[in-house]
């Protein structure tokens, strides 16, 4: 997006022209993850619950972080983003007219679908930006106590190293949320501020 319309529509005509085999094998490997994800989160959660039938004190309860107490909630919040993002940019059905011939354009000489066009209309919608870099700042916290945990679950995590996995963990739920959140913000600022970032 910000190298321009050429650079991200022959890169969106890349992936849409590959062979249907290779890129629904993308796919149903990128669904197969979520679902087994969601499952192993349903799983964990009912064996935390038998393990411990009685919640956590108050005292305890602050020991915990923000990301750790809302997993539940920012995992089910971020599998609807899922849904609404494929239905959104994919799928091209939220606002019918993204399938229209408006967002058609030629890349050297070659009609392609305009999705660089697509990305500012949609980002324009201040509601859709603003949901976006929600759902982004969830996936933050999400990442934040998830990646933390993988190393914990590893049996790397331990009293030498939790500080450098903690700190690893946060930085890089930063760096996700900072670069996702970039494209609707930057369209942001054009729309209000009218700087040029993006034509």
């Amino acid at each position: 997006m910000f190298l321009g319309s050429d650079a991200m529509n022959t890169y969106a005509h890349f992936l849409q022209t590959l062979p249907r085999s290779v890129l629904w094998g993308f796919r149903a490997i990128l669904i197969l993850t979520v679902g087994i994800h969601v499952w192993m989160a349903i799983l964990i959660t009912q064996e935390n619950r038998r393990a411990r039938p009685i919640g956590y004190s108050k005292t305890e309860s602050l020991a915990t972080t923000l990301s750790s107490r809302t997993m539940g909630f920012t995992g089910s919040f971020l599998l609807f983003f899922i849904v609404f993002h494929i239905a959104h940019f994919t799928m091209r059905i939220v606002f019918p007219e993204y399938q229209s011939m408006a967002f058609h354009t030629l890349l050297n000489g070659e009609p392609v679908y305009n999705v660089y066009k697509m990305v500012i209309t949609g980002f324009s919608k201040t509601w859709v930006s603003a949901f976006y870099i929600l759902a982004m700042a969830f996936l933050c916290m999400h990442l934040s106590h998830g990646v933390s945990s993988m190393f914990q679950s590893l049996g790397l995590r331990n009293n030498k190293w939790i500080k450098f996995f903690n700190g690893f963990a946060r930085l890089y739920g930063w760096v996700i949320f900072l670069g996702f959140s970039s494209i609707p913000a930057c369209v942001l600022l054009t729309k209000y501020f009218g700087f040029t970032i993006f034509a």
